[in-house]
């Protein structure tokens, strides 16, 4: 629409379409969509950022779907970020600027940290569509169907269930778009993508839960009526980081008259359904390495009392780390007050915090490998690898050490 302020420049628009050859999630590009844009008009499909052709058509035919889906773009990055907080790898690099042609390549290199990502997308877009049915959000669906099963006495089937099977159809007819064009990256890391995106999906049909409401009086509870629905997406994200941390590396190799992907260490088995895979190996993420896509770890807050992935020795990767102490001020002593306001005053506390040290010899870390222990902090193992490594030699050349 000519005059609009929404109307991204062309060559941003021809970069964003390109970028598509090796990027299946950069429809999460639309979060960056401004929330005064309201998708009612075909013309608003070429105003979006990061579809490919095939997602552009569904835009113009499903007008209605794109508030839905645009929100669900919102919900995987601030999900990712959420779940990945205390670990090295803290999803950052998902937030790129609207005009990038790229991810940085810890998301585009077919590493483990893509394939969580892939899994989470999926799962969000059928997720928030599936949702989006039971709220009345959208006109082209309503409530998921009955449940077939004969409920147990004292329960009755009702309410409004989350339509999944909607959810499921028009989500991943959007999100998996991308890896289904021809052009769209190299077959390996086409298969990688659809494989866990089905791996997302599938986490999300397990998410269902049977949820209640009780009737009866004084609260006796003596008839429920229930429904399916869907548990909350950090569940579902905290089922996939777990799938993430034991995720199987894969290569690209003939099996009878195609190229499959099978697990590089297991050849007596083909890669499994619920399980995330991935063809690179990843960086340990505690230096800057902008060729294998990590930002480090400097400056990062650590947990001084914690023994998992947030504590002080993990996260900033025996450099050290420096103690400060933080002023908060806030509200306390608050009261309420008949009818109807709350007062509070304010209140000053300190809290002591601890990040990375700003510079460091990584070296000396090696001094604490006590014993021979020369495994004892290497990346594989955090990640829940059964692989060992030369961890001097690891913290020396800063190298992703392959299984």
């Amino acid at each position: 629409m000519r005059g609009s302020s929404h109307v991204l420049p062309l060559g941003v628009i021809a970069a964003l379409m390109l970028s598509q050859v090796c990027s299946g999630i950069k429809w999460l590009a639309l979060s960056h969509t401004p929330a005064s844009l309201h998708i009612n008009q075909t013309q608003h499909c070429k105003q979006l950022p990061g579809m490919v052709s095939s997602q552009a058509q569904l835009c113009r035919s499903n007008l209605e779907l794109m508030q839905t889906i645009i929100q669900a773009a919102r919900e995987v990055k601030k999900t990712c970020q959420k779940t990945f907080a205390d670990m090295r790898w803290n999803c950052s690099s998902i937030e790129i600027p609207i005009d990038a042609p790229k991810y940085r390549p810890d998301l585009d290199r077919g590493t483990r940290e893509a394939a969580f990502v892939y899994a989470l997308s999926a799962a969000t877009i059928s997720h928030t569509i599936a949702r989006a049915c039971t709220t009345g959000d959208l006109r082209l669906c309503s409530c998921g169907p009955v449940p077939a099963e004969i409920p147990e006495p004292g329960y009755r089937w009702g309410g409004c269930g989350d339509n999944l099977h909607y959810g499921l159809i028009m989500g991943s007819k959007f999100s998996d778009a991308p890896m289904k064009m021809k052009r769209s990256s190299s077959h390996a890391n086409k298969l990688m993508h659809l494989h866990n995106s089905e791996v997302g999906r599938q986490v999300l049909r397990e998410s269902v839960v049977m949820k209640c409401k009780c009737h009866g009086v004084s609260g006796s509870c003596s008839i429920r009526t229930c429904w399916k629905g869907l548990q909350d997406l950090r569940d579902i994200a905290m089922d996939l980081k777990t799938k993430y941390l034991s995720a199987t590396k894969v290569v690209h190799r003939p099996m009878g008259t195609r190229k499959q992907l099978v697990p590089k260490d297991i050849d007596i088995r083909p890669v499994r359904d619920n399980e995330l895979v991935y063809l690179q190996s990843s960086p340990d993420f505690c230096s800057k390495n902008e060729k294998q896509g990590s930002i480090g770890t400097q400056g990062r807050q650590c947990n001084k009392t914690s023994s998992g992935s947030d504590s002080c020795d993990l996260m900033c990767c025996g450099r050290g780390y420096n103690a400060y102490t933080e002023k908060l001020v806030e509200r306390c002593h608050c009261k309420y007050h008949w009818c109807c306001y709350v007062t509070c005053k304010m209140c000053e506390r300190n809290v002591e915090r601890y990040e990375q040290s700003k510079v460091g010899d990584r070296r000396w870390y090696c001094e604490l490998l006590v014993g021979g222990r020369e495994d004892a902090l290497c990346v594989g193992m955090l990640l829940g690898d059964s692989r060992s490594c030369k961890a001097c030699a690891f913290l020396d050349n800063s190298n992703p050490v392959d299984s």
